[in-house]
């Protein structure tokens, strides 16, 4: 377990003055109180382009996150340098752990062999919790599909300790907590949303509202974006959800618009979307409509 050594706070109600700093020619408004009515216990903003970190909300307590850990799933793999065209064959044993914790799923079927880019749609789209187990099983090391989970597990806490992520713990591959040792911060979340925004694979997947993939033996998967935040706001890109019971609803979001990028994060809220819009408006100034969130089609994963 790390101990965080951090001493710097965003309170509870906003950044102090001063915290809001100007960004090239754009200038934040010098707002105590950041975007008004947000209700997430735990929120933060950050000016990937600039690296400026711009309003947070209890920024530094540490709270589950879900399945917003299949961020770090998915930064993982990308940085591990193995082929994303690299074949993966189902192990029986994916479907019987969603099957056991009761996880969302791209319902994976017994024998079908897909590439880990085809994983990586299933983990970040529909929150596949048994495309996760599939990724950390085809790159974790050792002899048994529990060693090698954890394995792929201990690589994400080396990642987190990169990324400079003092406030994070992982104890699973896919935000299901089986010793309640996953956590994170609002802040830390932030952190990885804008490194995640770095890689062009997994840019490209989560901001897809939906995908089509073909295993080798013929069959389709249909995966839909369980983030309902793309497509309904002008500019979003991504990234992920999560909901828990303990964690509530979660959201790691990303936008971008007269070039600039932004990553907000949001952790329980029952009002996850709202809040990340105005969140948005707040950051970008502008005013925009009421969300008219993108639907789902029946059966589709929620998360």
């Amino acid at each position: 377990m790390r101990v965080s050594t951090r001493a710097r706070r965003i309170g509870v109600a906003g950044v102090a003055a001063g915290a809001v700093l100007a960004a090239g020619p754009f200038v934040y408004p010098a707002q105590a109180a950041g975007p008004s009515g947000v209700s997430a216990k735990g929120a933060f903003l950050l000016d990937a382009s600039s690296g400026e970190e711009m309003w947070g909300k209890s920024s530094d307590t540490k709270r589950q996150m879900a399945s917003t850990t299949k961020v770090m799933t998915a930064a993982v793999v990308v940085s591990s340098g193995a082929d994303l065209d690299r074949r993966v064959t189902v192990k029986k044993a994916y479907r019987d752990y969603v099957a056991k914790w009761g996880g969302s799923t791209a319902d994976l079927r017994t024998g079908d062999k897909l590439t880990l880019r085809q994983l990586l749609y299933g983990l970040l789209l529909p929150s596949g919790c048994d495309a996760a187990y599939a990724l950390a099983d085809a790159l974790g090391k050792g002899s048994s599909t529990t060693a090698r989970a954890n394995s792929f597990i201990a690589k994400m806490n080396a990642k987190a300790d990169q990324l400079g992520m003092k406030n994070t713990e992982f104890d699973s591959f896919d935000g299901i907590s089986k010793k309640g040792r996953n956590y994170s911060t609002a802040r830390d979340m932030a952190k990885l949303g804008k490194y995640a925004l770095g890689s062009t694979n997994i840019r490209k997947v989560a901001k897809s509202t939906s995908t089509k993939q073909k295993a080798t033996n013929g069959r389709t998967y249909t995966w839909y974006n369980t983030n309902q935040l793309l497509g309904s706001y002008q500019g979003v890109i991504g990234i992920k959800t999560g909901t828990g019971t303990k964690a509530g609803p979660c959201l790691v979001f990303a936008a971008e618009r007269n070039g600039r990028s932004i990553v907000g994060v949001i952790l329980n809220s029952s009002k996850r979307y709202p809040d990340a819009k105005k969140m948005l408006d707040w950051s970008l100034q502008q005013k925009t409509p009421k969300l008219d969130l993108r639907s789902l089609p029946e059966g589709a994963e929620r998360d």
